[in-house]
């Protein structure tokens, strides 16, 4: 299990060093997509405070956080990332554009780097592991926020022809990708003209665009980018991946499954997560259910056999 100090200035394979625009432009998008939303949740607190919002802005915030979490860990996650099931173009459309509206990124960026940070899972090349900066509590603590969001300004990027060279491929997919401002967009516009349509006045369109925009992206992503830095640090580990990834239920109940990192990594290609009933997998049991209505197909995860031969291994290297 590596949890050493990444080497400066090295580049793993398939890593690359972006230039100066290119980094430009990559630190001028994550911090945007870090600050706005910090201001509209500041927003949101004062509209609560003051008693400026309507049962509408917190519904809209309900059902924009379930398209949000659901499009990143359905669509961009276990369809793109891992390919975990099957679906039409129809439904593909509808998984794509509701994670681009989370804006994490456009959708070739978040599929490299999250298969980038599988093949080097809390080693040199993991983008964003808590677990590469000292072994000291400051350094542990410097490294828990790094994953977090820092990780994001880094100057290194993922090659697309290394770990996503089948989306490069398929023009369908691409097109989502070059349009992801737009579709980022539509996630904060879509709340507005429903809060101005229930509501019918300009205040009521601000406020679903405070809560069911800005104030939705910044706690569903604060939660997503929990699963990069505290499931890699704080949690169970039924399963030996060789690596840090840990089950951590708060944050796997607040991004519908996704905190299950260690069952994930142990099995990297299941479309669910929780490897018993009881464990909290809300994407897990959505992807099943649409698997019996038909709307999805072709759904890859471990028999019972294969969940016990990987829990003996875990044994076994517990005893030794």
């Amino acid at each position: 299990m590596s949890t050493g100090t990444a080497t400066p200035g090295a580049l793993s394979p398939g890593v690359i060093r972006l230039d100066p625009a290119s980094l430009r432009i990559k630190r001028f998008s994550a911090l945007t997509t870090m600050t706005l939303p910090l201001i509209g949740t500041a927003g949101a607190v004062y509209f609560l405070w003051a008693g400026m919002y309507t049962a509408t802005d917190l519904w809209l915030f309900g059902a924009m956080y379930f398209v949000h979490m659901f499009g990143i860990t359905v669509g961009f996650h276990r369809y793109l990332a891992h390919k975990a099931f099957k679906t039409s173009p129809a439904f593909e459309a509808v998984l794509v554009v509701a994670g681009s509206m989370g804006a994490q990124g456009p959708l070739m960026f978040w599929v490299t780097t999250h298969r980038r940070h599988h093949r080097f899972s809390d080693r040199d090349g993991d983008p964003h592991s808590p677990n590469l900066h000292g072994r000291t509590f400051k350094e542990r603590l410097h490294g828990l926020w790094y994953a977090h969001m820092p990780w994001m300004l880094s100057p290194e990027s993922s090659k697309w022809t290394v770990f996503g060279p089948d989306v490069l491929r398929n023009r369908r997919l691409m097109y989502y990708h070059r349009t992801y401002p737009v579709w980022v967009l539509a996630g904060l516009l879509a709340p507005a003209l429903i809060g101005f349509a229930v509501e019918g006045t300009a205040m009521s369109a601000l406020t679903g665009l405070v809560f069911g925009g800005l104030a939705r992206i910044f706690v569903a992503n604060q939660a997503a980018w929990c699963v990069g830095s505290v499931c890699h640090a704080f949690g169970g580990r039924p399963f030996d991946n060789e690596d840090r990834s840990a089950n951590n239920w708060p944050v796997a109940l607040l991004t519908f499954g996704e905190g299950l990192q260690n069952n994930h990594h142990a099995f990297p290609g299941s479309y669910r997560h929780g490897v018993t009933w009881w464990e909290p997998d809300l994407s897990g049991w959505l992807v099943a259910g649409l698997g019996r209505l038909g709307v999805v197909w072709s759904l890859r995860g471990p028999d019972k056999a294969a969940i016990a031969r990987r829990k003996e291994r875990r044994q076994r290297t517990t005893a030794a």
